[in-house]
């Protein structure tokens, strides 16, 4: 091979890494990253993302004293549960390739850790829609944004002896 071929190979080769290399970095610092807003926090999850933990995540690593959210994406994967007050359970029921339509939830802590209480919405491609208590939430293709609105006091969640379920507390005043 001459000296020239072997330039322009050499050069070909480090032009591809250096594509290939730099496109599969921006897509790895895209995955499950957050940028500080003036009240909290917006998020954009990408395929696969466990969306429940990664909040659950912002909460431990940021030390979110509280906080609501509200989110909108495409899910590969939504589990909804409707709590049956006589078992104490939730009946879970999986829905696949779903738009989550909307999600609502709250960040408080128990027992030291992170407490997400999160509702939603998803419909399918028949436009057909379900929703409830979401127990858990997988990203799909595209990506889930997530609007997280930070509170200055700390709330803390505990089993209400009444009616034996778990609540949100507020500050004693």
């Amino acid at each position: 091979m001459t000296f020239m071929k072997r330039a322009v190979s050499l050069l070909t080769l480090g032009l591809t890494l250096a594509v290939v290399g730099t496109h599969g970095a921006a897509a790895a610092e895209l995955k499950g990253k957050y940028m500080k807003t003036p009240t909290g926090y917006l998020m954009v999850l990408r395929h696969g993302d466990n969306v429940l933990q990664t909040l659950e995540q912002l909460a431990r690593d940021e030390k979110i004293p509280s906080a609501s959210f509200v989110g909108i994406g495409f899910m590969s994967e939504a589990t909804f549960g409707f709590y049956d007050f006589n078992r104490k359970q939730f009946d879970p029921k999986t829905y696949r390739n779903v738009e989550m339509a909307n999600m609502t939830g709250s960040i408080a802590w128990k027992e030291g850790k992170p407490s997400i209480h999160a509702h939603g919405a998803v419909t399918d491609g028949t436009f057909n829609a379900a929703g409830g208590h979401l127990l858990g939430l997988t990203v799909g293709t595209g990506s889930c944004e997530i609007t997280v609105t930070v509170y200055p006091e700390r709330l803390e969640r505990f089993v209400d002896p009444e009616i034996q379920a778990n609540v949100l507390g507020l500050p004693q005043k």
